[in-house]
């Protein structure tokens, strides 16, 4: 493709993301609740390091953008100065909520404006979560290449680049020609079913995304059911080791830290983190479903984390757990954090991590231990 000539579709989703670190799993259909318990917006910040990112590159100069009124694209265009033109499908209203002006922009919007951008783009960007993408793609369809900014908690599918920055990148080398293009699984969860801690997953189709190792995500998959024994026999060895060591305990989301907590003793959360504390031998549930605040109450006892890797997605922090915010992990060493995991999560030899903070992200980065098994730990690079 002639770098020159990239026409690219732009749509920003400006809520998505805000429950994540209030505890909500998502923002469908909450967007209040989450602003109540303290929620600000995550997208515009997003999309800003994404456009920040992009405008580094000589390539971009040759980008012709094609975007949404307001808070849907066109604001942050305007910022960066990328040459755009906007489909002005409605006008965008705002109201307030505990202060905080929030647009009345709803998935119908990203919808009009994915269905009328398919047919003039080269490649379809957004910047949202796994709810943004299926939205794109049940218009897009397979018309366009679509390409996910990571702003929301889950995404789950793989049509999202790893971060804001690496989403930046890929459109560069989409645009130099050294993207291939692949079929990537569009899915989303049942966000109501999500915050009861039941997994009820749906699978759209396969969108046609570009695709470069490493800046690209890969999509959630499913345990391995011949790993169960294993994760088992994990669980026992962690939660005994757990007992015999008084302190605070950040207990992270996913089916193999709950086996931790059910050892333990506690009515903890599927999905969410907990906050524990151990005291002779015996775990007392402090927090349950905790949010970032809780967890900024008890970063100064010196509390271990415990997590473990999204299969698929290959996180450690940054997909489904916000609640382990920058500001969170900033206080944490490096060596209280507790990786449990299945060998196929981890046979590629990396992780992830992306908290959008530059500081915060290199502390974590490097090799990591990981408990594969009761009696043997990998080292895993952490990226």
């Amino acid at each position: 493709m002639e770098e020159e000539n990239v026409r690219v579709g732009f749509i920003v989703n400006p809520i998505a993301g805000m429950g994540g670190r209030v505890a909500l799993k998502g923002t469908d259909g909450v967007v209040e609740e989450a602003i109540k318990r303290g929620a600000r917006p995550v997208a515009p910040d997003v999309a800003r390091l994404f456009l920040n990112e992009l405008s580094h590159f000589e390539e971009s100069g040759g980008m012709r953008f094609l975007t949404g009124p307001g808070p849907l694209g066109e604001d942050y265009l305007r910022e960066f100065g990328f040459p755009f033109e906007v489909i002005r499908h409605r006008k965008i209203s705002y109201h307030e909520v505990e202060g905080l002006r929030i647009p009345d922009t709803t998935s119908e919007d990203t919808k009009e404006l994915a269905g009328k951008m398919a047919e003039e783009v080269d490649v379809l960007v957004f910047a949202g979560g796994d709810g943004t993408a299926r939205d794109v793609y049940s218009v897009a369809d397979r018309r366009v290449p679509i390409l996910g900014v990571p702003t929301g908690v889950k995404m789950f599918s793989g049509v999202f680049a790893a971060s804001p920055e690496s989403a930046a990148l890929l459109l560069v080398e989409f645009a130099r020609g050294r993207a291939r293009l692949e079929e990537r699984d569009v899915m989303d969860l049942d966000e109501e079913a999500f915050r009861r801690d039941e997994i009820r997953p749906k699978h759209y189709g396969k969108a046609i995304t570009p695709v470069v190792e490493l800046l690209i995500q890969g999509a959630k998959e499913a345990q391995k059911v011949d790993e169960g024994e294993t994760l088992e026999a994990i669980a026992d060895a962690v939660a005994e080791e757990i007992l015999e060591e008084d302190g605070v305990y950040f207990l992270g989301a996913g089916s193999t830290v709950k086996r931790i907590k059910d050892r333990l003793g506690i009515a903890g959360t599927l999905l969410g983190v907990d906050v524990v504390e151990v005291k002779n031998g015996k775990a007392r549930l402090l927090v349950k479903d905790a949010a970032e605040k809780d967890l900024l109450r008890f970063v100064d006892r010196n509390p271990k984390i415990v997590v473990t890797v999204i299969g698929g997605l290959n996180f450690l922090f940054g997909r489904g757990n916000q609640q382990f915010s920058a500001e969170v992990l900033r206080r944490i060493p490096k060596e209280n954090i507790v990786v449990v995991a299945a060998p196929s999560k981890v046979e590629k030899g990396t992780i992830r991590v992306y908290t959008g903070d530059r500081e915060v992200d290199e502390k974590l980065r490097g090799y990591i231990r990981v408990r594969v098994s009761p009696w043997m730990e990998k080292m895993v690079k952490v990226l």
